[in-house]
């Protein structure tokens, strides 16, 4: 009998779901699920398959409970079932190290914007005491705990808003290209106008502060001195691309999203929910509903949700 044999035998479906709320969001995390079996620091497990929930930073889809004797046997276990692994790290430090030295090193170099998501599948997994990791070998999301970093320009952008949008169209694996337009709704200082025309499309960036200078002088931007909410659709005119990062209250910023989704004049949008104050989870649900769009926690997002709606979804 192999080594290995007595700890793949133990293997077993544990017939729940993790996810993993981002740093500070776990309560707004067990408000989305609703009654959960486990909280285990970030990571919240939850009877039944994987569901949506935009307040996860990853989803750890039919996770497994692997009964361990030693270091070596988590290790080997691991390996056993998939080659990359990401450590979530809670406790028991040490020896949750020891496990994750032992498995192939994954790669977790921050992208290059625009560079495409890695490929290669990245199972999630933890020690819930010393001797039973908990691991997922499919997850939600291909970083390491949903963690995606960027080689960051301290100079061009005017703050680190454009974070958000470099982190929103590298998960949707889309984003605006040469000859489309683009509607940046709470544009200034520019962050996401720098964003949208470095990636050649033109925009029209609305706001009623003025966008930085070096911003304003970019080629292909135009500037309205307006309110986002004042602005009609047909004022404007079709636009393949309708961002805002815009500060409001979600409800509101829904009715600006109802309105521009009734003139079927943008054919993609990408807005950040921003909440003030406590967690506005009816209006975030609203948000999900709307047939075809996504909602999602960025790591870039503070008290933030990003919802969008792409061209061609169902719904």
């Amino acid at each position: 009998m192999s080594e290995t044999a007595p700890v793949t035998a133990g293997i077993g479906a544990s017939g729940l779901t993790g996810y993993l709320a981002p740093e500070g969001f776990v309560e707004d995390l067990v408000a989305e699920l609703g009654p959960v079996a486990a909280v285990h620091d970030r990571l919240v497990l939850a009877e039944g398959p994987a569901r949506p929930a935009a307040w996860a930073a990853n989803i750890w889809r039919d996770p497994v409970r692997i009964p361990i004797g030693s270091i070596a046997e988590g290790a080997k276990a691991l390996r056993a079932i998939q080659r990359n692994w990401a450590l979530y790290d809670f406790q028991l430090h040490g020896r949750a190290r020891l496990i994750q030295e032992r498995l192939p090193h994954v790669s977790a170099k921050p992208l290059q914007f625009p560079q495409a998501v890695p490929a290669a599948p990245l199972g999630s997994w933890t020690l819930l005491d010393a001797t039973t990791v908990l691991a997922a070998a499919h997850c939600s999301s291909p970083f390491p705990n949903g963690e995606v970093q960027f080689i960051e320009d301290k100079l061009a952008p005017p703050n680190r808003a454009y974070l958000k949008l470099w982190e929103a169209f590298t998960r949707l694996g889309r984003m605006p290209g040469p000859g489309q337009r683009c509607l940046d709704l709470g544009a200034s200082p520019g962050g996401w106008s720098w964003v949208l025309q470095s990636l050649g499309a033109t925009v029209l960036a609305v706001d009623k502060a003025p966008l930085a200078p070096d911003i304003a002088k970019l080629p292909h931007i135009e500037f309205l001195k307006a309110s986002a909410f004042a602005l009609e659709p047909a004022q404007v005119g079709p636009v393949d691309w309708l961002c805002s990062d815009v500060i409001c209250y979600p409800e509101r910023l829904l009715k600006l999203v109802e309105r521009w989704l009734a003139s079927g004049l943008a054919r993609n949008l990408l807005c950040t929910l921003k909440f003030q104050g406590a967690t506005d989870h009816e209006t975030a649900r609203r948000f999900a509903a709307i047939p075809g769009s996504q909602l999602f926690h960025l790591h870039h997002n503070k008290h933030e949700l990003t919802w969008c709606r792409l061209a061609g979804s169902s719904g």
